[in-house]
């Protein structure tokens, strides 16, 4: 897996004088079923959220209210990606790092993820994330 297959999906945006809706459907406008659901907010201004990679979750991470940005690092080449539409999710695959900053205040940060919580599943120390991956 590399950097280049997360990207920007665009979810479905039902316009109403009453207000927008937007909706998301497992296998639908992303590619996997969705089996738990986590969000972030409350984020101290400055602090930082993730830090981490997994070894075969695939997530939807996107801006519910507010912005923060995401950086993707699959140990050849990072990116920084700026989150601040409730319409639209960054989909990260598997054996990518990333890290949640630049959170602004009132952000909230919902995740969709293909799986229920395992702790096996998390890389939480980089250089083991770069010798699995890359044997470095």
């Amino acid at each position: 897996m590399n950097i280049d297959r997360c990207q920007i999906l665009d979810l479905p945006k039902i316009h109403d004088p009453r207000g927008n809706l937007t909706f998301i459907e497992s296998n639908n406008q992303i590619p996997f079923a969705i089996e738990r659901v986590y969000y972030l907010y409350d984020v101290p201004g400055g602090s930082e959220r993730g830090g981490h990679a997994h070894k075969e979750l695939h997530q939807l991470i996107i801006a519910m209210s507010g912005s923060f940005d995401v950086v993707l690092d699959d140990g050849k080449e990072k990116k920084r990606v700026h989150l601040n539409r409730s319409y639209s999710g960054l989909y990260v695959c598997p054996m990518i790092w990333r890290e949640l900053d630049n959170f602004s205040s009132g952000a909230v940060c919902m995740v969709l993820a293909s799986n229920t919580y395992s702790e096996d599943d998390y890389y939480r120390d980089y250089a083991e994330f770069m010798r699995t991956r890359w044997g470095a």
